[in-house]
């Protein structure tokens, strides 16, 4: 997140009265709010434009840390120094922007679980040669730093090695890493179109999004 994000976004954190997580960074949630004995997760995004930017990288991932979340959207000018106005979503609201993008991307998905497990050692030696052990830069030059040091050392299942079969388990993972990476959306935008007709907040902000937050709890009731 960019300095002048992160100032946006602890801005809609005081206007609206949210509170940040214990660990905003973990958790996957950026603000909190308490309203009738609920804590209510939401997603902030910030634009200077009429369309919102979303993640660089949207996969499954994202879609899971989606489900349930409430969303506010702050709108500010081109200079991104003036708030104009602000968008609250339920996650009812958000959910056929979500499915969407859940299914665009999930044959994809699909095909990175199922084609690494069609990989044989036939396909190993074509890629390392074939060897009755591996070595420790052999498994390095398939995963790359996708594993740390100490899984590396933990995969051998021979001393100071591979075994045939356990490099072509590393392989399978360096092919669902590739397909599934592949898969993911760069940074899907959600539409100034998909916004049209909702109600802009632009006074008693944090009472008119707390009305809101119940209304959409009571409609989910």
């Amino acid at each position: 997140m960019t300095v002048q994000d992160d100032r946006r976004e602890n801005e809609l954190i005081k206007l609206f009265a949210l509170k940040r997580p214990p660990n905003p960074t973990r958790s996957g949630t950026d603000a909190i709010l308490d309203v009738n004995g609920y804590s209510i997760p939401f997603e902030l995004k910030s634009t200077t434009s009429s369309s919102v930017t979303t993640v660089r990288d949207f996969g499954l991932d994202h879609i899971k840390k989606w489900q349930g979340k409430h969303w506010l959207f702050g709108f500010y000018n081109k200079q991104g120094t003036e708030l104009l106005y602000c968008l609250y979503a339920s996650p009812t609201v958000m959910s056929q922007w979500i499915s969407e993008k859940e299914i665009y991307i999930m044959s994809d998905y699909k095909l990175g679980e199922i084609a690494p497990e069609r990989l044989t050692l036939d396909d190993l030696y074509a890629i390392l040669g074939q060897k009755d052990s591996y070595t420790l830069p052999d498994a390095r030059s398939l995963q790359k730093k996708q594993y740390t040091t100490q899984q590396y050392y933990t995969k051998m299942d021979l001393p100071q090695g591979y075994s045939p079969e356990r490099m072509l388990s590393i392989l399978k993972e360096r092919c669902r890493y590739l397909i599934q990476r592949g898969s993911t959306l760069n940074n899907p935008h959600i539409l100034a179109s998909y916004f049209q007709g909702w109600e802009r907040i632009t006074e008693n902000h944090a009472q008119r999004l707390r009305e809101l937050v119940i209304e959409a709890l009571q409609d989910k009731a």
